[in-house]
Formats: C-alpha cells, sequence, structure tokens
C-alpha cells in the first residue's frame, strides 16, 4: 500500500533532483566527497573554489544583517576544544543522545524512528528490516589533549557554538561595555558522530553553525523571541530562498529541548521533504546559572539603575551554513531546454552567487 502511484512519482522527483543537484556540485566545482581519492569518509564534505565563494557569501551575508547593522550585537570566535566540564554543565554528556538500532539483515545503522516505508532492507526478499532494540548512543566526537594516552587527557570537539558564548558572556559584556539587552554572535564549526549522516550535506557529522546568542531581562525575553522570529524569517526572503518553501513548526511540549522554555523552527521544503532549516529558541536562564553552579563563577548581571540580580535569558538563533547552502542550491536549481538539449542551471540571487560578472568567449564547446 506504501507504493501509491502519486508516492511513487513524489520519490523518484525528489531522487532524481537530488542527484543532479549532486553532480552539479560535484562537476561545477561546488561541494566534493572529503578523502575521496580514498573512498571519502560518510558525514564529511570539501568546499570546491565555486562552493567556498558561496559558503562565504552566506556567512557574509548574515554577519551583515546580524552584527554590522545593528548597535546591539558584538562578534566573537572562540576554540574548537573547551574544558570538558563544559559539556557536563551543559547537559550534553547526559543527554545529547540519539536512540540508535541495527538491521541484522542488511548491518545498516539507523536513528530509530528514521526509517520510513520508503527505506527497504537489501538483504531480505520483502524489503522489512530486522531491527535491533534501540541503544543509546551519544553524539559528542572525543579527542585527546595532551600526551598522555588516558582518561585525564580526554576532551570532546564542540557539538554547537553556543556554550563558549556563555562561558565568555561576562568577559564580553564587560570589554565590549555592553549591557542587557544585547547579543554574542558568532560563526564556527561544530562537530556531532551522527549516526547516519544523510541527504548530501544536510546532516553531516562536521559542519557550520551561525548563532547569537541574545542576552535580555527576564521580564523582556518574550518579546525578544518573537522579534527575532520576524528577523529571522525575513533574512531568508532576502537571500533568495522561496516564501513558499518556508514555514515555522512549533515545538510541542514533547519536543521540546531540555534547556527550552519555547521553541520555533524554520522549515523549509527540501527535495526530500520539509525539515528544519533553523531553530529559534528561549533558552531561559538554564545556561549560565548552569555555567555558574558547575564553575563556581558568578555569571548573573547586576542592573546598576534598578539594583536588581538576575540571570540574563537568552533568546538563540541558530542556523547552518551548509544547509542554508543546500536549500539556496535546491531552490536555484532549474532544468531547461537549449537546442534539443537539457542542461541543469543554478539561478542563484546576485547576493549570494559566486560568481556576479563573467566575460566568456562566443564558442560550443570549451
Amino acid at each position: 500500500r506504501w507504493l501509491t502511484p502519486p508516492r511513487v512519482i513524489r520519490i523518484l522527483a525528489a531522487v532524481d533532483l537530488m542527484e543532479k543537484l549532486v553532480s552539479l556540485c560535484l562537476n561545477r566545482g561546488f561541494i566534493y566527497p572529503s578523502s575521496e581519492i580514498y573512498g571519502g569518509i560518510a558525514g564529511f564534505w570539501d568546499y570546491g573554489p565555486l562552493g567556498t565563494e558561496m559558503r562565504n557569501n552566506v556567512k557574509a551575508a548574515w554577519w551583515q544583517r546580524m552584527v554590522r547593522e545593528r548597535d546591539d550585537v558584538v562578534g566573537l570566535d572562540s576554540s574548537i576544544i573547551a574544558n570538558p566540564q563544559t559539556w557536563v554543565a551543559s547537559g550534553h554528556v547526559a543527554n545529547f543522545n540519539d536512540p540508535m538500532i541495527d538491521c541484522r539483515s542488511c548491518k545498516r545503522r539507523f536513528r530509530e524512528g528514521q526509517i520510513d516505508a520508503d527505506d527497504r532492507c537489501s538483504a531480505s526478499s520483502d524489503g522489512k528490516h530486522d531491527l535491533t532494540e534501540a541503544r543509546q548512543f551519544n553524539l559528542m566526537l572525543k579527542t585527546r589533549i595532551g600526551a598522555a594516552d588516558d582518561s585525564a587527557g580526554e576532551a570532546y570537539l564542540r557539538a554547537e557554538t553556543c556554550q563558549s558564548i556563555f562561558l565568555d558572556f561576562k568577559r564580553v559584556m564587560q570589554s565590549a561595555r555592553m549591557k542587557p539587552p544585547f547579543g554574542i554572535a558568532q560563526i564556527g564549526k561544530a562537530f556531532r558522530n551522527e549516526i547516519t549522516p544523510r541527504n548530501f550535506i544536510f546532516r553531516s557529522r562536521e559542519f557550520e553553525q551561525m548563532e547569537l546568542e541574545f542576552f535580555t531581562p527576564p521580564d523582556e525575553a518574550m518579546e525578544w523571541f518573537e522579534r527575532f522570529r520576524e528577523i529571522r524569517m525575513r533574512w531568508h526572503h532576502d537571500i533568495g530562498l522561496d516564501p513558499a518553501k518556508l514555514r515555522w513548526h512549533a515545538h510541542g511540549a514533547d519536543e521540546l529541548a531540555h534547556y527550552a522554555k519555547a521553541a520555533y523552527d524554520v522549515v523549509f521544503e527540501f527535495p526530500f521533504g520539509w525539515h528544519e532549516l533553523e531553530g529559534v529558541h528561549h533558552r531561559g536562564d538554564f545556561d549560565l546559572r548552569q555555567h555558574s553552579e558547575h564553575s563556581g563563577k558568578d555569571q548573573s548581571y547586576t542592573d546598576p539603575e534598578a539594583k536588581e540580580r538576575y540571570f540574563p535569558y537568552v533568546i538563540e538563533t541558530s542556523v547552518g551554513v551548509d544547509r542554508c547552502l543546500l536549500a539556496l542550491l535546491a531552490s536555484a536549481s532549474q532544468e531547461d531546454e537549449v537546442g534539443g538539449e537539457k542542461r541543469v542551471v543554478l539561478r542563484l540571487p546576485p547576493q549570494i552567487a559566486p560568481i556576479k560578472v563573467a566575460v566568456l568567449p562566443l564558442s560550443k564547446k570549451l
């Protein structure tokens, strides 16, 4: 019953579009498999000449809107590795898990709930997977610091860029002479040991985030939350994404992260369906309070006028550079016909396009 004709058509169309898009990215110098001559490595990608330019344009457009055009936001560029206690305080060591299952027949590994009707087992005649019981799998990528090969040197590659913003909150506030409400923005690499990276650069083990942590007095938090929802959706429209392919998804009580008081996702209609592009989260005072308790260093703020001491609430906007790039490529990818020959072309917004102007010879063959 799952193989109805309309569903087959949608599946084939999505697969065809993604295959053409991946081929275009490979052949035109946008994105390559990492370590390709050795067979590649799942969940890691390299950006070629055009991909690098386009990627930098996406980041520049975000930085311009979120930092340079605002007088209440400053920037940060923090290290990829932080003290391991950072991730204990943030809840990542205890809570950053995905339920993992294996197929006994085809030996593939999945996140629980990731398998849908289109995902068939290649090792069974009926296409059904023979699945193990789910077990928890921590998504943090570990590394070691120092010469000794023992647990004392164990550390983590950061799973998100925001934690260093919380650690540097007071330093930034004092040195930049800011006070709530104000924000700290960062663009940087993050790493997650995804069980099954999939859909090209949509879900990778190494990716880049553009994040803003905006610190507000508690009674202003919801107002800023709604304001940033509007700001972020407008940005996606302005960089050239089709408004008809964008919508909001409100997190229900069973979806909220352990730190969140409220959350919305900007979701985009990728070739493989509607999926998260950006998150806008009301984090409450969870982060600064947690780091105060675990470090013993007070991260609260005292309002000099009201003589009021409080932990600022945090409104977070977080969007992946790579997902944003994929959405732009999918939006811009079109097929036309010239002289009876079909071709795939990219009609990119000028702001994001890697090449603005070209002078080319009149030639049928290059």
